[in-house]
């Protein structure tokens, strides 16, 4: 069982930001891709942002230009830094980590 533990959560208002940390097990985290999901109120979980084991990046286009995903191997952490927060971007925030999940965190994001 891979435990990978988010923290960061929290309630925030319009135009703030927040910073989402994933850490993972320390033994094979620099070789594996790594996202960030998101689950909405009432829909789906999508993903937002993804990181490879070579560091590159790509966005969904609802946060591109405002969330910028990251990773420290020495420190087995991923994270996502969010700026310019919106409205509907509240919801559940999940880190996945080659087929595993974390349990989320929540984001509210007051207008």
């Amino acid at each position: 069982q891979v435990q990978l533990v988010e923290s960061g959560g929290g309630l925030v208002q319009a135009g703030g930001s927040l910073r989402l940390s994933c850490t993972g097990p320390p033994n094979f985290f620099e070789f594996v891709d790594m996202a960030w999901y998101y689950r909405a109120p009432g829909k789906q979980r999508e993903r937002v942002a993804y990181i490879d084991a070579t560091h590159s990046t790509s966005y969904s286009d609802s946060v591109k230009g405002r969330f910028t995903i990251s990773r420290e191997n020495d420190k087995h952490t991923m994270y996502l830094q969010m700026n310019s927060l919106k409205p509907e971007d509240t919801g559940v925030y999940y880190c996945w980590m080659s087929g595993h999940w974390g349990e989320g965190t929540q984001v509210t994001v007051s207008s």
